[in-house]
């Protein structure tokens, strides 16, 4: 991956991932966070596994990040962007569409 294409990752990244490393620690501690999400074999759901990766690549310098990071970053921004599209109506508060967005750094309430 050329440094061109890894702007482009980073920038999208930045507009998928609404929340803050901490804001996504505190919510991945929830029971809520952990009810949410398709698991494999019955443990922790690949949403709340890329929350945890996404807390790591937030707290690693940009210099030291691998293509697997970006790969990564690529991967939340896709599952974001195909979640956001499948929004239900009503109050969305208190849903699993919200929770599993949450898993992957992005608050739907945060940023309309």
């Amino acid at each position: 991956m050329d440094d061109e294409e890894r702007a482009e990752v980073a920038r999208d990244y930045a507009d998928a991932v609404t929340m803050t490393p901490k804001e996504l620690e505190d919510w991945l501690g929830t029971d809520e966070s952990r009810a949410v999400g398709q698991k494999d074999g019955g443990g922790e759901s690949v949403g709340h596994r890329s929350g945890r990766r996404i807390v790591e690549i937030a707290r690693t310098k940009k210099a030291d990040l691998t293509d697997d990071d970006y790969a990564h970053m690529r991967e939340v921004v896709g599952y974001v962007h195909r979640h956001l599209a499948q929004r239900p109506s009503g109050d969305v508060t208190d849903t699993a569409w919200r929770h599993s967005l949450m898993n992957w750094g992005h608050d739907p309430l945060e940023r309309g």
